[in-house]
């Protein structure tokens, strides 16, 4: 199987030497950004920016060049996997206009805004609809950290999609001794899980760096997950999605992982720390960031009430601190638990 991932940051490399490992002895190519970046990944046969405890398996092949370059190595390959920021999705969809192959997207979140009116908060399968509805998509998606993937530790992802052929190819591709792909027809709930999420381990990592305690963790990750589902329900997707992988599972890795770059931003603001300082300490992109105001925006527009998610917008916005967010969210009127 010849497999093509496009975007080399950490999440990208990791799923290209799982596929270039893989049993099957797939052909796989890590497409970089640039060929300077090509040139260091050659040279030290490791991603030392994003991975650098992950060396590459002799197999794995390094390619870089411009749009129509990529265009040729898309149309040659039976899977084309994106694996760039949320912000990026559009672009890269619209140049794979004519593609025949599967496409799947690693990034998880909504998009900031889009060119037609209206179309703010998007999620992935819907920004194809708009701009390549041609195309055999989906999105591979669940709990996992990068470094664990590449490290090859048990991991179980699922590949969504509307389009059997999607989620066919993506598990042949993965599925391995190490790394389970479970399939999915609901793309709506693995996105939604998989955007909300990041929102969420904001509000979590902010819970644990005022020292709040695990009762206020239990709590915040419980309501989160109502929340999430709520807005799926609202956007057409099943109940049962948010109890799986990308819904539950995603949410406490998370939620709750060192690794988590969007936890981390919540500890760092517990500390006092600046949005800007926070964000730029990182190294990478935390998408719960980008996307928390579009989810509350979504939310609103469609009348579902997400107060976490809500209190974690007034936080990144500076209009609350965070005991001011902690202190609101406690404040809130009795409320029988539901959904």
């Amino acid at each position: 199987m010849k497999i093509i991932v496009v975007g080399a940051g950490a999440w990208g490399t990791a799923v290209a030497i799982s596929a270039a490992a893989h049993p099957l002895g797939h052909a796989t190519t890590l497409w970089a950004r640039s060929q300077a970046q090509q040139r260091a990944m050659q040279a030290a046969r490791s991603n030392a920016r994003y991975l650098p405890d992950a060396p590459f398996p002799d197999s794995l092949l390094l390619a870089s060049g411009d749009a129509a370059e990529l265009r040729n190595r898309t149309q040659a390959s039976d899977l084309v996997v994106l694996a760039a920021p949320m912000a990026a999705l559009r672009g890269l969809l619209q140049g794979l206009h004519g593609c025949r192959a599967p496409v799947a997207w690693l990034c998880k979140g909504f998009e900031a805004s889009g060119p037609e009116a209206g179309s703010f908060g998007l999620l992935g399968h819907e920004i194809r609809a708009q701009v390549a509805p041609q195309l055999l998509a989906g999105a591979l998606s669940g709990p996992s950290f990068a470094q664990e993937v590449a490290a090859g530790r048990p991991t179980a992802l699922v590949a969504a999609s509307e389009y059997a052929e999607v989620r066919e190819a993506l598990v042949h591709a993965f599925h391995g001794p190490s790394l389970r792909v479970y399939a999915n027809d609901d793309i709506v709930g693995v996105e939604v899980g998989g955007a909300v999420k990041n929102v969420l381990a904001i509000a979590t990592g902010l819970c644990d760096g005022l020292a709040l305690g695990l009762n206020a963790r239990a709590a915040l990750i419980t309501r989160g997950l109502a929340e999430m589902t709520r807005l799926g329900l609202a956007l057409g997707a099943r109940a049962e999605t948010f109890m799986g992988l990308s819904g539950l599972g995603d949410l406490v890795l998370t939620s709750t992982g060192d690794l988590s770059r969007n936890r981390r931003v919540g500890l760092l603001l517990a500390q006092g720390k600046t949005l800007e300082e926070a964000v730029n300490s990182l190294g990478h992109v935390a998408e719960g960031v980008y996307c928390a105001r579009t989810v509350v925006q979504r939310a609103r527009q469609l009348g579902v009430e997400m107060p976490i998610s809500e209190g974690v917008v007034a936080l990144l916005d500076g209009s609350q601190t965070p005991a001011q967010v902690v202190a609101a969210l406690m404040e809130r009127d009795p409320a029988p638990e539901v959904v």
